[in-house]
């Protein structure tokens, strides 16, 4: 596209010439002034195409043109042109300016615990004018549960970013992960939660409004209480006749009521996890 325009340019005045040279700069960074000299004298009409920019203006021949921090803001290619009778051209590229912020996401906000490669991360570093940053940089990511040891892996950026994958800790609480490059820090935090329930226990007796029912405090395999809210199924079978009540676990136990006269067996589930028989007579 820019080449299009270059030689529509040339075309409208006359064939490009080399009567005009131009000398792009060859470090310039984002949102800093830069120079592009010069060759000839007299008046000339100045062009700048970039990512995000499309300059122009009047200049003299023979002096630097001098780019403004605005006009080069963004990070990529640009051509520079400039016609009197004939015209030139040369193009350069803009670099981005040091990174003062790091896009950084993490998946998922929820993890049950102990499962292998759950957790994963990217970190992104941009300037202060939004251009990735792609020269290759550490970033040091560091991890902090509420119980244990901080854990830092140092990855250096590809392309522009840095990525880990982790398993998710033993034990329930917030992990607590850190970005940082420099002195530039980002923070995220991955809520850990209790796995599936394990060694699911019940107890229960006969009362005078029915059958009362209840779990043992219900835990996952590493010990840690389910969340409020999770829903064991308990079933009683009684001859020909059976009934299901769906209750929440609170404060660690699920506790339901059910009506059955006759002997029945009572049993609960969670899920795939299914617990003890409970075996009551009739009434």
């Amino acid at each position: 596209m820019l080449s299009l325009v270059v030689s529509a340019l040339c075309l409208t005045v006359a064939l490009c010439a080399q009567d005009i040279t131009l000398r792009a700069p060859w470090d310039a960074v984002a949102g800093k002034p830069a120079k592009i000299a010069t060759t000839g004298s007299g008046s000339a009409t100045f062009y700048l195409l970039g990512p995000s920019t499309a300059v122009k203006r009047d200049v003299q021949l023979g002096q630097d043109i001098t780019l403004a921090p605005d006009e080069v803001q963004s990070a990529g290619r640009y051509v520079a042109i400039v016609c009197a009778g004939s015209c030139a051209n040369a193009d350069f590229f803009v670099a981005p300016d040091k990174p003062v912020s790091l896009v950084f996401l993490v998946h998922p906000s929820r993890a049950p615990v102990a499962k292998t490669g759950l957790i994963s991360g990217v970190a992104m570093p941009f300037d202060e004018y939004h251009n990735l940053v792609l020269t290759p940089a550490a970033v040091d990511f560091q991890l902090s549960a509420k119980s244990g040891t901080p854990v830092s892996h140092t990855v250096e950026t590809h392309d522009g970013a840095a990525w880990f994958r982790i398993s998710s800790g033993k034990s329930a609480g917030p992990l607590q992960i850190t970005a940082s490059m420099n002195d530039v820090v980002a923070r995220r935090v991955v809520q850990q939660v209790a796995s599936d329930p394990c060694n699911l226990r019940i107890k229960g007796e006969r009362t005078a409004q029915g059958i009362e029912v209840e779990t043992d405090p219900v835990r996952d395999c590493d010990g840690n209480p389910v969340p409020d809210g999770t829903i064991i199924t308990f079933t009683a079978k009684g001859g020909d006749e059976t009934s299901t009540v769906d209750a929440p676990v609170k404060k660690d136990v699920a506790r339901a009521r059910m009506s059955a006269k006759g002997p029945v067996v009572i049993s609960a589930a969670s899920g795939v996890v299914m617990g003890n028989e409970l075996r009551l007579g009739g009434q």
